[in-house]
């Protein structure tokens, strides 16, 4: 199959991580208005639909862009040397946008200010253990299940995030371009602006350490 161009690539970028953001947020208010004050109830619908779009956006938009959707894991291929500085830079560049863009797509959806700041304390050494933690075990499931079984990946993916939202102090945010755009809402998924950076360097971390990992683990002539 021929190379996609990059005008193509970014906007499969855009689209996923812009969807990805709205389901994110759209879903954290939907569940927190029907949960009736039940913050598990609140969060477990939050964590289905999440989990739920990753496979749908990966198993729609993975050939064209590789569905990165995510800084960290653009960050990974680019140590692992599998997309170039300056294609990453507009990946990244283009992700973070598009959160944003989804964040207020779903405002808009709920008759919510489409421009606001969340006011939700996200921090703390925990929080960030936490954070490095989910992000590492996202870009290792990426890139061992990448090895192992490539038509798998969708499905890994979105059953990690699933189970991350649960097991991580975090809820498994995993994604610098999340963080940034969920700073941006004043609703149940959100993160203080000011809690924002502690949770994006910890992220870095985990996806380093995971690529460094699982590149000795699983070595490519293997």
């Amino acid at each position: 199959m021929a190379e996609v161009d990059m005008p193509r690539r970014l906007t499969a970028e855009a689209l996923g991580t812009a969807l990805l953001l709205a389901t994110v947020v759209g879903s954290g208010i939907m569940g927190e208005t029907l949960a009736g004050g039940q913050v598990a109830m609140a969060l477990l619908g939050n964590t289905i639909a999440t989990g739920a779009i990753l496979v749908v956006l990966i198993l729609m938009l993975g050939p064209i862009s590789g569905a990165h959707f995510n800084p960290a894991v653009t960050l990974a291929f680019l140590i692992r040397r599998e997309i170039a500085g300056r294609d990453a830079l507009f990946y990244v560049l283009v992700q973070i946008a598009a959160a944003i863009a989804g964040v207020w797509l779903a405002h808009a959806m709920f008759g919510l200010d489409i421009v606001q700041a969340s006011t939700k304390a996200r921090t703390g050494g925990a929080q960030w253990l936490a954070e490095a933690v989910a992000c590492f075990g996202l870009v290792a499931t990426i890139l061992g299940v990448l090895k192992a079984q490539p038509q798998a990946v969708a499905y890994s993916v979105g059953l990690y995030i699933t189970a991350g939202y649960w097991f991580t102090a975090s809820t498994s945010f995993a994604n610098p371009a999340v963080t940034v755009a969920r700073a941006l809402t004043d609703t149940f998924s959100g993160i203080r602006p000011v809690d924002a950076p502690g949770f994006i360097a910890a992220q870095i971390v985990g996806a380093v350490l995971a690529t460094l990992l699982m590149g000795w683990l699983i070595r490519r002539g293997d």
